[in-house]
């Protein structure tokens, strides 16, 4: 009896069998190390391309590639140090500008609080001609209320400290007067003026001109009359050389 063999036409194996078989092949040649050697022979290399072989080509990592990683590092390490210190340089900027700020104004208010208290003579380079309380039948009350200071007509009057204007105008026996409410709750009182400078309300300072000398009113010649008073009105004065020296003026 005969037998009969099949017989059929032998194929190539399909690609994907291929693949399989060459990804099959590089595990094995990687369990033994045939890879390392493939890959240090260059003949080996030139004679079998991946395109051929269908082997994965092995990307080595060279020895400069940790040195950029630390580089980088390094170089972001730099950059975060350095923000910190142009904030730290912007925080203690800002500070010094916010001392000096602060150090300003203090200065700004203790310069008003000295000028608050400090007081002038009403006119400089005078002196006293006519003392408080003398006696005279020229006044009134039969004795001097305030002083007087020499003065020709048109010598510039200055407020003696810091103060509101309460009253201005004609004042009788005074003629052109003044009257200023003191920043110590005193007042006092310029009469004789030949001209008035400042208006009721207006707040003044120690030096500050506020009229001329002059000879309106009950006088024999020109000159400043000065009163301090307790008060605005007449009949409440007080020394005024004494009260002037209390302020630190010495006439």
């Amino acid at each position: 009896m005969a037998f009969m063999c099949a017989t059929g036409k032998h194929r190539k194996p399909g690609r994907v069998k291929r693949t399989t078989a060459q990804a099959a092949g590089v595990a094995a040649l990687t369990t033994t190390g045939v890879i390392g050697t493939l890959a240090a022979s260059p003949a080996l290399a030139a004679e079998n391309p991946s395109e051929q072989t269908g082997l994965v080509p092995v990307v080595a990592v060279t020895e400069d590639v940790p040195e950029q990683i630390d580089a980088q590092a390094t170089a972001q390490q730099q950059a975060a140090e350095l923000k910190a210190a142009q904030e730290a340089a912007a925080k203690a900027a800002a500070k010094r500008a916010e001392e000096v700020r602060a150090a300003k104004a203090r200065a700004a208010r203790e310069a008003e609080r000295k000028l608050l208290n400090s007081f002038v003579a009403p006119i400089v380079h005078s002196y006293v001609s006519t003392g408080y309380q003398a006696s005279s039948s020229l006044w009134s009350s039969g004795s001097h209320t305030g002083i007087d200071f020499h003065a020709a007509s048109g010598t510039a009057v200055h407020a003696v400290g810091s103060g509101t204007v309460v009253s201005t105008g004609w004042g009788g026996a005074y003629g052109n007067q003044i009257v200023i409410r003191m920043a110590d709750g005193m007042y006092t009182q310029y009469g004789h003026l030949s001209s008035i400078g400042v208006t009721v309300g207006q707040k003044v300072v120690p030096g500050q001109q506020i009229g001329l000398s002059g000879a309106t009113g009950n006088v024999t010649g020109p000159h400043l009359h000065f009163e301090a008073r307790t008060g605005p009105e007449y009949g409440s004065d007080v020394d005024p050389v004494a009260y002037l020296r209390n302020h630190g003026v010495h006439i």
